[in-house]
């Protein structure tokens, strides 16, 4: 069974339709999903996951929009270009037609990337010299985009990156208190998970209403204060460590607790780095585990997990709070995310502890995910939308691709 494509059709402007391969590589797992896109909204064909690369239980799974599984293995993954050579492998053998163009989400390009753009050798070089802003992500990032240029040869490369939606924040909140010789060196507030929260704005279209709330809560979780459309401060702020409590990350962190650890305890640079990227969080009250899940299993006979569930919810509430006082109201607030999009008993945790403001959730709704899950009573509506950064990643990479790529014929099949 080969990729190539189906007949080509066009979208709702006339322009042709192309198939485009979004990828979201993590530390560990890489999702991906292809995309027919024109100018009208990109259709998925498939989606997946690689997970536990580098680990022993590796498993790949894809399923069509239908919630079809098209394959599901379970073996060993040493690493994110093995990942791209096993999706390679499927594109070659299922009835599915072969991408024209990869687009990568990219956490951090640094002070000098800004906008998503095509990939070449000075972008590459680019990405490498901000590695110190994202070492958690960019590492892995860029070994799935060499092994995407090596598997994929000629197909164009687009680097999307999570700090664009917030790349004309204020000065107010853009602006690091610290020396100001320091700024220069790209020392300032960059926010992420730009391209969900881009999701959240598009997919809200003319009902996005003046003051929103964006909270993105899963393993990183970051809340979000959109004004007329636009992100005017955001809990994340040089890296994606900084904010509220995470998975494995500590969130924001007296500097007072870092520089104890230096001096007392003799941290150096990689120690801290990860002490506070992998070893904090919800992992570090709990000594438990990092994933929401497990906290709530074991809530009922654990204090450490029960108090690492109510230090998270508390510091969720405190930056919606914060937020909604940048905005000088809310008129909406949105749950996005792997916990904001699943777990309703946090959900309702954060929500209870905003009822001073009028907020109140339906309690049958919030536990459906049925929007709105706002009570009619609250003064503001309550919204659980799902994180579509994929079809962000398409959509640009479909902008940006060269005119060539329009052409009905200038298909290229998987090698």
């Amino acid at each position: 069974m080969s990729g190539t494509f189906p007949p080509w059709h066009g979208g709702t402007g006339g322009e042709p339709a192309t198939n485009v391969l979004a990828l979201n590589s993590g530390s560990s797992s890489l999702k991906f999903g292809l995309y027919r896109v024109g100018s009208s909204r990109p259709e998925i064909i498939f989606f997946g996951v690689a997970e536990s690369i580098g680990g022993e239980g590796g498993k790949f799974h894809v399923q069509d929009p239908l919630g079809k599984v098209l394959l599901s293995e379970t073996a060993p993954i040493p690493g994110q270009r093995e990942a791209i050579l096993r999706l390679e492998s499927f594109l070659k053998t299922a009835h599915v037609p072969a991408p024209v163009a990869v687009g990568h989400r990219i956490v951090h390009g640094g002070p000098k990337l800004r906008q998503h753009c095509l990939i070449d050798e000075e972008v590459l070089r680019q990405l490498e010299a901000a590695t110190a802003f994202a070492p958690l992500h960019t590492p892995s990032t860029l070994s799935v985009i060499r092994a995407a240029q090596e598997h994929f040869p000629g197909l164009p490369q687009v680097a999307c990156f999570d700090t664009t939606f917030h790349a004309a924040l204020p000065e107010v909140a853009r602006v690091l208190p610290i020396a100001k010789q320091l700024q220069s060196a790209g020392l300032q507030r960059y926010g992420f998970h730009g391209l969900s929260c881009e999701s959240i704005v598009r997919q809200l279209a003319n009902e996005l209403p003046s003051r929103v709330i964006i909270a993105h809560l899963g393993n990183g979780a970051s809340i979000t204060a959109v004004k007329d459309g636009k992100s005017i401060d955001t809990s994340m702020a040089l890296t994606p460590t900084g904010g509220v409590i995470m998975g494995t990350r500590s969130g924001d962190l007296d500097p007072g607790v870092l520089i104890f650890l230096m001096r007392e305890k003799n941290y150096d640079a990689v120690m801290l780095e990860d002490l506070v990227d992998h070893h904090s969080g919800l992992l570090g009250i709990s000594g438990l585990t990092s994933d929401m899940r497990g906290l709530h299993g074991a809530a009922s006979s654990n204090a450490d997990a029960r108090l690492a569930i109510q230090m998270f919810c508390y510091s969720v509430r405190k930056q919606v709070a914060a937020m909604i006082a940048a905005l000088e109201g809310v008129d909406l607030i949105v749950f996005t995310g792997g916990i904001g999009e699943n777990d309703a008993k946090s959900r309702a945790t954060i929500c209870t502890g905003l009822s001073w403001i009028g907020v109140s959730l339906d309690d049958a709704r919030n536990r459906s995910a049925k929007n709105p899950i706002s009570g009619p009573e609250s003064r503001c509506q309550v919204q659980v939308l799902v994180s579509q950064e994929g079809e962000e990643i398409a959509r640009h990479t479909w902008t940006l691709l060269p005119p060539t790529h329009f052409r009905p014929g200038s298909e290229m099949a998987v090698e």
